[in-house]
């Protein structure tokens, strides 16, 4: 068992996203010890790796609960998971390629204005070598 603080730690999420995360559903609702302190499991920890994965991914907040309520609810869910999935994997894809189209650009104007830069930089060596 894990406190908040342990959790947090070990996720990098704050507590207080860890309780959102338990209040919008994201997150099963949390064991808690006799003294009301949240005690989470390494089921805890797997499903909070899940939700971050999913979330700097691009998938809404929304979408995760819906995921991860499904999951709850057993095997029966299974086709429509992997449908969420699925199309979620095919978002991921559309946006890696537009990243990768702006990527090629940047390198190629990199590239362009590095040559320049040298080329100007040779040119104002060799201007100065020139000076008596």
């Amino acid at each position: 068992m894990y406190t908040i603080q342990e959790v947090s730690r070990k996720s990098g999420l704050s507590a207080h996203t860890l309780r959102y995360y338990e209040k919008e559903g994201l997150l099963r609702s949390v064991e808690r010890s006799h003294g009301g302190i949240r005690q989470y499991t390494d089921e805890d920890l797997e499903a909070l790796g899940l939700i971050c994965c999913l979330k700097n991914t691009g998938m809404s907040l929304q979408e995760i609960a819906r995921f991860m309520a499904l999951t709850r609810e057993g095997d029966q869910t299974l086709r429509e998971r992997v449908s969420l999935l699925e199309k979620h994997q095919k978002r991921v894809i559309a946006r890696m390629e537009e990243m990768q189209k702006h990527l090629d650009k940047v390198t190629w104007k990199l590239n362009f204005f590095s040559d320049k830069l040298q080329d100007y930089e040779q040119k104002k060596a060799e201007s100065a070598s020139a000076r008596p």
